[in-house]
């Protein structure tokens, strides 16, 4: 009698364990996507290019590790490690350039900028991309792959249920939390990072102080854009088990990076848990029905994918209700800054 309960057990823990996981890893993707972008927001800039820019990086960092692994005799983890994200991030830096250049220097819609930042960003990606697939459907970096999902030592097999649930991911996923209290640190606690912030609320009385706003603006939108592109390579190095094929599937989280900013209200600590609830609310179609025995939920999969973005809705309704200064975005968010008018 024991035996079908011990078994409907294991296999409750087995799909707890496997939504936990695909949670952590969905909600690292976005968590570097919105630590990117907050960074820049707090500049006054507002990059709505983060899926074109995540697009950058993901591209940039699989195809440079998979010249390296394809020209190496034999190749290091180490290094396709080392190529992969200075080259991700160097590609989506230059996205972040791009960006800077024509909202700062030449005043231009920042909206209309980033949403053809992330058409440009696709269009890269998929048109180079198209040289490494050479009429494939997909190809793969498979020692990138084993480089950035190698586990914790000790921790992930040693821990029983707490080890695989919280120990069994790669080194990114850490590095994503580390880098949340780092941006905290910076932007609470340091003297660039106030005056960053500084410029976001009000450019004119931050220029009238001393500080130069336009290349606080800049560094800013730049440093954001490598941060974002490091999702998009954790999606292909990692999530996606190193495989790089034409998708829009980068594009669609890229979005909901972005929804995660206004989530967080602005804030790199509530990145960390917010990046994992959306994880496992967007995850909810496939995990939840098993687990209470739900058969047949394919037509419904799309409504709870849905969940995120209305969870965003709420929460940025409730925030403007709230009117709390501390949850707002900064004040000068969008707006060009124009010097003569100090």
């Amino acid at each position: 009698m024991d035996q079908p309960f011990q078994g409907g057990n294991k296999m409750i823990q087995s799909n707890i364990l496997a939504w936990i996981a695909r949670a952590i890893q969905f909600g690292t993707i976005i968590m570097y996507g919105s630590m990117g972008e907050i960074l820049t927001e707090k500049s006054g800039n507002l990059n709505l290019g983060v899926p074109g820019i995540m697009y950058l990086g993901a591209f940039a960092g699989f195809a440079s590790s998979y010249t390296y692994e394809n020209s190496a005799e034999n190749p290091s983890k180490l290094l396709c490690i080392l190529i992969a994200v200075v080259a991700a991030f160097l590609a989506s830096a230059v996205g972040g350039l791009i960006y800077s250049f024509l909202t700062t220097t030449l005043r231009a819609n920042q909206n209309v900028t980033g949403l053809a930042l992330t058409t440009f960003g696709m269009g890269v990606a998929n048109f180079f991309g198209a040289y490494l697939l050479q009429g494939e459907v997909y190809t793969a970096a498979p020692v990138s792959n084993v480089a950035f999902t190698t586990k914790i030592p000790f921790l992930s097999d040693h821990l029983g249920v707490v080890g695989e649930a919280l120990f069994s991911y790669g080194f990114l996923a850490y590095l994503a939390i580390i880098l949340a209290v780092i941006l905290h640190y910076f932007m609470n606690k340091t003297r660039v990072g106030l005056n960053l912030r500084s410029v976001g609320e009000n450019p004119a009385t931050a220029d009238a102080a001393g500080i130069n706003v336009i290349k606080y603006k800049y560094w800013a939108t730049i440093i954001g854009a490598g941060i974002s592109g490091i999702g998009g390579l954790y999606y292909v190095l990692d999530y996606n088990n190193g495989i790089w094929a034409t998708t829009t599937q980068i594009e669609a989280l890229g979005w909901l990076a972005v929804a995660l900013v206004i989530f967080t209200t602005w804030k790199p600590l509530n990145a960390i848990w917010g990046a994992y609830l959306f994880g496992m609310l967007y995850w909810l179609y496939a995990f939840l029905p098993k687990l209470m025995g739900i058969t047949n939920v394919d037509r419904k999969s799309s409504l709870y994918q849905m969940i995120p973005y209305i969870v965003t809705i709420f929460v940025l309704v409730i925030v403007s209700l709230r009117r709390k200064r501390e949850s707002q975005p900064p004040a000068s968010l969008g707006l060009a800054y124009f010097r003569e008018e100090r």
